[in-house]
C-alpha cells in the first residue's frame, strides 16, 4: 500500500530475507489484470443488457449501490478470512465468488437476482484486491516497491479497458459476458495457484479512528470521501446514462474503455507536480478540472460521442487523481505509529462513500432522470476544491523534507490497509 510503503519497512532483501522471484511477482499481477478484463466487461455489459430487455434505469443504478454495499463489507470481512485460511486460499476463495456472481447475471436478466450477485462481486472484487496489494507489499523490496505498485495499478487499469472494449464484440441478448468473465476469472486463479511467492505472516487487524484521521489530515479524510463518490458515480453511471440517452453497444465500449486513459496519462504529471510542491496546491487543480469536465459532460450531454469520449477522459483522470494525491498528502502529516489506524480510516472513508452516493445518485435519478448522476458528481468535485482551498488559507503546508514520493493509485483498487503488516521493528518487539 502507498501510505504504508513511505513510513514501515517490511521483509527486505537488505534485512536479510531472500528478494521474490521477479516471475512470482509478475503471477500475482498477472492474475489481477486477467480478472480486470472480466471485470470491465461486467461492468459495462449489465446496464447495457438491462437497457436492451427495457427495464428502467433505476435498476442499473440500484445495481451498484448493491456492489458498492459489497464492497463495503469486503474492506471489513477481508482481514478475517485471510488470516483464517491465507493469502493464496483467500484470492482462490473470492475468485470463486466472482465466478458465482457472474453465473447468476448469465442466468437472464433479473434485476432482484443481479442486485445480490453484484453484491457478492463487490465483496469479492474488494477482497480480492486487499489480498493481491498486500501480498506483494511484503515481499517486495523497499528499493523497487514505488515501481512494482505502479505496473500494478497499471495492469489492471489497462485489464478494465481491455474488458470495457469487448463489450463491441459480444452478444448483447446471449450470456457471451458472464461466460467471458468466468473465463477470465478461471484464468485468474492459474498463476496465483501455481506461484512459488512465499505466504506471508497472518496479518493485523487494523481499528478506524475517523476522528483520529480527521486530526490527523482532513483534506485525506475529505479526499477519501469525496472520491469514493466521484469514482463510483463516474465509472458506475455513466454506462447507464449512457445507454439511456440511446448510445449504441459499441458507443458505451467506446465511451468506457476510453476512460482508463484519463487515469494513465493525467496521475503521472500531477503525481511529479505533488512532489516539488504543496499537494493541496495540486488537488485543487485536479478537484477543479473534475468540476469543469462535468460541467463540460453536461452541456455536451447527448452530442457527438468523440467530444464525449475525450471529456470523460479528463473527467475520470482528474477524479481518479484525487485519490492517489490525497492518500500522500496524508501520509505526509501522519507519524510512523499512526499510519495503521490512519490507512484504514481513510479505507472506511472511501468505502463508505462509495456505497452513500450511490445510492442518492439512484434516488435522484428515479425522479430527475439519469443525468443526475452529473449534477452529484460536480457537486462533489466543487465542495471539495473549496475545502481543500480553505485547509491551504488555514494551515501551513509540509515542509519538503518531511514528505513522501508520490505513487500512481486508482480509486478502481481499494487501499490494503486491513490487512497491514508491522515493520520489523514491531515483531520484534511482539515475539
Amino acid at each position: 500500500m502507498a501510505i504504508l510503503e513511505r513510513n514501515q519497512t517490511r521483509r527486505d532483501p537488505a534485512q536479510g530475507s531472500l528478494p521474490a522471484p521477479a516471475i512470482a511477482i509478475a503471477s500475482v499481477v498477472l492474475s489481477m489484470a486477467l480478472v480486470a478484463v472480466g471485470n470491465g466487461l461486467m461492468f459495462a455489459y449489465i446496464p447495457v443488457r438491462l437497457g436492451a430487455a427495457g427495464f428502467d434505469p433505476t435498476w442499473a443504478g440500484l445495481i451498484v449501490t448493491g456492489l458498492s454495499a459489497g464492497g463495503l463489507a469486503g474492506c471489513i470481512l477481508t482481514g478475517p478470512l485471510v488470516r483464517r485460511v491465507g493469502h493464496a486460499r483467500a484470492f482462490m476463495v473470492l475468485s470463486a465468488l466472482i465466478v458465482l456472481s457472474n453465473a447468476a447475471v448469465g442466468a437472464g436478466p433479473h434485476p432482484l437476482s443481479w442486485i445480490a450477485a453484484r453484491a457478492l462481486y463487490g465483496f469479492a472484487i474488494c477482497g480480492l484486491f486487499i489480498v493481491a496489494q498486500s501480498w506483494l507489499n511484503d515481499v517486495i523490496a523497499n528499493t523497487i516497491r514505488g515501481r512494482v505498485m505502479a505496473f500494478f495499478y497499471v495492469a489492471y487499469v489497462a485489464g478494465l479497458g481491455v474488458g470495457y472494449s469487448t463489450l463491441a464484440l459480444i452478444d448483447i441478448r446471449a450470456a457471451d459476458a458472464p461466460l467471458v468473465g468466468i473465463a477470465f476469472t478461471a484464468l485468474s486463479i492459474l498463476p496465483v495457484g501455481l506461484t512459488r511467492l512465499a505466504q506471508p505472516p497472518p496479518p493485523q487487524a487494523a481499528a478506524v479512528a475517523l476522528a483520529r484521521a480527521w486530526r490527523i489530515s482532513p483534506v485525506g479524510v475529505a479526499g477519501m470521501l469525496a472520491v469514493g463518490g466521484l469514482s463510483m458515480t463516474i465509472s458506475g453511471f455513466a454506462p447507464i446514462h449512457a445507454t439511456a440517452k440511446g448510445y449504441s453497444q459499441a458507443d458505451v465500449a467506446l465511451l468506457l474503455s476510453a476512460m482508463p486513459i484519463g487515469t494513465l496519462i493525467l496521475q503521472i504529471p500531477l503525481g511529479w507536480i505533488s512532489d516539488r510542491t504543496d499537494r493541496r496546491f495540486v488537488l485543487v487543480a485536479a478537484s477543479a478540472l473534475a468540476m469543469v469536465a462535468g460541467l463540460f459532460a453536461l452541456g455536451f450531454d447527448g452530442g457527438a460521442l468523440a467530444a464525449l469520449v475525450v471529456i470523460y477522459v479528463v473527467w475520470a483522470g482528474a477524479s481518479e487523481s484525487i485519490y492517489s494525491l490525497a492518500s500522500a498528502h496524508a501520509a505526509d502529516r501522519a507519524g510512523k505509529d499512526d499510519m495503521v489506524a490512519l490507512s484504514s480510516s481513510l479505507l472506511f472513508a472511501w468505502s463508505l462513500s462509495g456505497f452513500i452516493v450511490p445510492g442518492i445518485v439512484t434516488g435522484l435519478s428515479a425522479v430527475y432522470g439519469t443525468q443526475a448522476f452529473i449534477h452529484v458528481a460536480i457537486v462533489i468535485a466543487t465542495v471539495f476544491c473549496l475545502f481543500v482551498l480553505w485547509r491551504v488559507v488555514a494551515m501551513s503546508p509540509v515542509p519538503a523534507a518531511e514528505t513522501g514520493n508520490f505513487a500512481p493509485m486508482t480509486a478502481q483498487a481499494p487501499l490494503p490497509v486491513d490487512l497491514a503488516f508491522p515493520s520489523e521493528e514491531q515483531r520484534r518487539a511482539d515475539s
